[in-house]
């Protein structure tokens, strides 16, 4: 396994980006903060403070390895970090919404055995935010979605045939009136959609994915 080990001078990390594999966290930085400093102390991460061809494919392979669980490369431009990083992967966009209605529920998706939040691929000529509501009445069957500010940008891993994937997926804050009927689209394997109570959300997040937690925690705080 590829290890450097961290110097006295990372202290606070102004930003960061986190990519998942699969449910397997890597952070991106140019520091080390309250949030990623855990994860460094860790017998199963990898930290990596080199920033070369060889050591971003040690990373990439080291975050495929069942015995690894986390990652974290540090570098003291992070622009340039994420840019030599995101050449290694086929960039997918998407955007989506955390929908809340007036009774300050959420809305929630079943999609492939997993509970989620109604997201999509960006289509030619469309913007981002076209997107998220466009996604987000299609797999619902919701017809009136305002869409009220940006909320969080999440990245994931995937394979797709020989390519990498990385998927940059909006986050958006709408709302929505809850007298509308929910149509799951199929087609999508989406199969219940409910509006669920804020404070009975934890046992949603339990059985749901990495990022999409990510996003409730960022969009329920506020």
């Amino acid at each position: 396994m590829y290890l450097q080990t961290i110097t006295p001078h990372y202290q606070i990390a102004k930003l960061y980006i986190k990519i998942y594999f699969n449910s397997k966290p890597l952070f991106l930085c140019d520091q080390i903060d309250e949030i990623i400093e855990p994860f460094i102390h860790h017998d199963d991460a990898v930290l990596i403070d080199e920033l070369d061809p060889h050591t971003i494919k040690s990373m990439i392979h080291e975050m495929q390895q069942e015995n690894v669980h986390a990652g974290v490369f540090i570098h003291p431009d992070l622009g340039e970090l994420k840019k030599a990083f995101f050449k290694k992967f086929r960039l997918v966009k998407a955007a989506g919404g955390l929908v809340v209605n007036e009774q300050q529920e959420v809305l929630l998706i079943h999609r492939r055995g997993k509970w989620d939040l109604p997201k999509g691929k960006l289509d030619p000529g469309e913007t981002l935010e076209q997107c998220a509501v466009r996604e987000v009445e299609e797999e619902t069957g919701l017809k009136k979605v305002t869409l009220t500010a940006p909320l969080i940008v999440t990245y994931h891993t995937y394979h797709e045939g020989t390519h990498f994937i990385l998927k940059e997926s909006h986050w958006y804050t709408m709302s929505a009136d809850s007298h509308q009927d929910l149509v799951p689209q199929a087609e999508e394997d989406i199969h219940q959609i409910k509006w669920v109570k804020k404070d009975a959300i934890r046992p949603y997040k339990d059985d749901s994915f990495p990022s999409v937690i990510d996003v409730l925690e960022a969009g329920l705080t506020k």
